[in-house]
């Protein structure tokens, strides 16, 4: 199926949001959207779902004009749309979840849940998917929850395949993964529409790339170009890829870390025994693949953890057994991994969002009361400085795409002094521009002197910004290594081998040719 965009146009008061955008889509195609945060990529892909109204231009299906008034007219056409943040009921099995909203029904009107099961099982087997039809949604990790979208979109005959951000919340292996499922899906002539702004991917997976800027479309570009030269159009300048960074120059032990742990709501310990130090003016990145104690680590640290025992030092202070309030008045900014739950308050403005660990005390309150000026100056001082892409400092959190979203985080606790800055993936959603910027205030927030925690999932991101590297296996920290170490024997660190069995395993099998001379934090293209 053919699918065409022509002139479409979406405004959003004063904002010009997509600007007489022109895109064709041929069948059996994989297009990718590449654009930074805010650029109009996802509002192009709702209009063209039915979720808005184009304010002028016109969609062609197989070149006849279409008006999509919602989703279900664009589903009867043959689209289907993954969306970012997954739109999926946790407490229904995979089966309920695909027959939801086009249920199957067998006589006297009753739910035929066995049809549904079927359409999963017979679409998992063809695309290799390995999804049970009768697991919950809420059971599943995230891989297998977009898995789930994708098999809903083709039960419903999908022949254009939307996916937005598909890869944000993903690990390395996910992507991998799904990288594989959309080679699949494109050789049983399912066009597919990637929006993406990670330069990896595209170059791994496209056939052909658009590039939209500041709601217009700038170029379009093949998978051969060069990742400067992708990332230069999206941006609208030069763009580095890795991290200028001098050597570290660590100061006295800020953060001491001793027989950390953590022990689940089922009794299962999350945390064992974990035992570290970070000294003021470095950075200790946390690497391993997501699900391996990580996140419990930095719960854990900031008193997110109520069955956290052990002991967590900051300055000669514990933080054991503190509430997050305190941790937070000690010196500490946190940006956790799910910026949605845990980062923002959805239904708050930004100019609220930035204060929410500030609002009752000077310069941003006098007395009981909030001074609504110092909060707006502040506001617009961090949405410039942070390059957050809204209409004004009162739209909601919500109203922000998921890059911006975090954005906003990092401009948060990144305002204040720092005894202690711990980032959860601290660029995941964020387009390289984005990257570039908080790399720089990371390793800035390092040269001040703030011992620094970094976890991420992102190999190249660990790579570039480490001064040493903890590798973390099923709650334990297996190594401590410096930040020279190949990605081989760290890849093989994460899949739980000690460091010399790493080394001498890798040793065995060199580099893949792929990787080869390639510089530090350039992305490796997938074959």
């Amino acid at each position: 199926m053919k699918l065409e965009l022509r002139g479409i146009t979406k405004i959003f008061g004063s904002l010009v949001a997509n600007d007489h955008i022109d895109l064709v889509v041929e069948e059996g195609e994989i297009h990718a959207l590449l654009g930074e945060n805010g650029a109009g990529k996802s509002t192009l892909m709702n209009v063209l779902y039915g979720f808005y109204d184009p304010d002028d231009g016109e969609i062609l299906v197989d070149d006849v004009p279409r008006t999509f008034t919602g989703p279900g007219d664009a589903m009867a056409a043959g689209i289907g749309m993954v969306h970012q943040h997954f739109m999926l009921v946790p407490v229904f099995t995979v089966a309920e979840n695909v027959a939801l909203g086009h249920e199957p029904v067998k006589g006297g009107g009753i739910l035929d849940l066995k049809v549904a099961r079927a359409r999963v099982r017979e679409i998992s087997e063809r695309f290799g998917f390995d999804i049970d039809p009768d697991a919950l949604i809420e059971d599943l990790p995230v891989g297998a929850q977009q898995r789930v979208e994708i098999i809903k979109a083709l039960s419903r005959d999908a022949q254009v395949l939307i996916l937005d951000e598909p890869t944000a919340v993903l690990t390395p292996q996910e992507t991998d993964e799904l990288i594989e499922i959309m080679r699949e899906l494109r050789a049983a002539g399912t066009s597919i529409v990637f929006i993406t702004h990670k330069l990896r991917e595209v170059r791994a997976v496209a056939d052909r790339i658009t590039v939209i800027r500041r709601g217009k479309v700038v170029g379009t570009a093949s998978p051969q170009s060069s990742e400067k030269e992708l990332a230069s159009a999206m941006v609208g300048r030069s763009v580095s890829l890795g991290v200028e960074k001098a050597p570290a120059k660590p100061s006295d032990v800020r953060l001491q870390v001793r027989d950390l742990a953590v022990t689940n709501a089922a009794g299962a310990k999350a945390l064992d025994s974990v035992s570290f130090d970070v000294a003021g003016g470095e950075i200790l990145a946390i690497a391993g693949v997501q699900g391996n104690g990580q996140t419990e680590l930095a719960e854990a640290i900031l008193g997110m953890q109520p069955r956290a025992t052990g002991s967590v030092r900051l300055g000669g202070t514990e933080l054991v057994g503190r509430s997050i309030r305190q941790v937070l008045d000690a010196g500490v900014g946190f940006v956790p991994e799910d910026r949605s739950k845990d980062g923002i308050i959805a239904s708050f403005s930004i100019e609220e969002n930035l204060i929410l660990d500030l609002h009752d005390r000077a310069p941003f309150a006098k007395g009981p009361m909030i001074d609504r000026r110092v909060v707006a100056e502040n506001a617009e001082r961090q949405i410039e400085q942070f390059d957050v892409r809204a209409r004004s400092a009162q739209d909601l959190g919500s109203q922000l795409s998921g890059g911006n979203q975090q954005k906003l985080v990092l401009a948060r606790e990144m305002s204040r002094p720092l005894e202690l800055f711990i980032a959860s993936q601290p660029t995941r959603g964020l387009d390289v521009g984005s990257i570039e910027f908080v790399h720089k205030r990371i390793v800035a927030e390092r040269d001040a002197g703030t011992a620094v925690i970094i976890v991420s999932t992102e190999l190249d991101e660990v790579l570039d910004l480490a001064d040493r590297i903890a590798v973390m296996y099923r709650g334990q920290i297996i190594g401590v290594v410096p930040a020279g170490t190949s990605r081989d024997v760290l890849g093989l660190m994460m899949a739980g081998l000690p460091l010399a069995a790493a080394q001498t395993e890798a040793a065995k099998h060199p580099t893949h040719p792929a990787d080869a001379g390639r510089p530090a934090g350039t992305p490796e293209v997938l074959s």
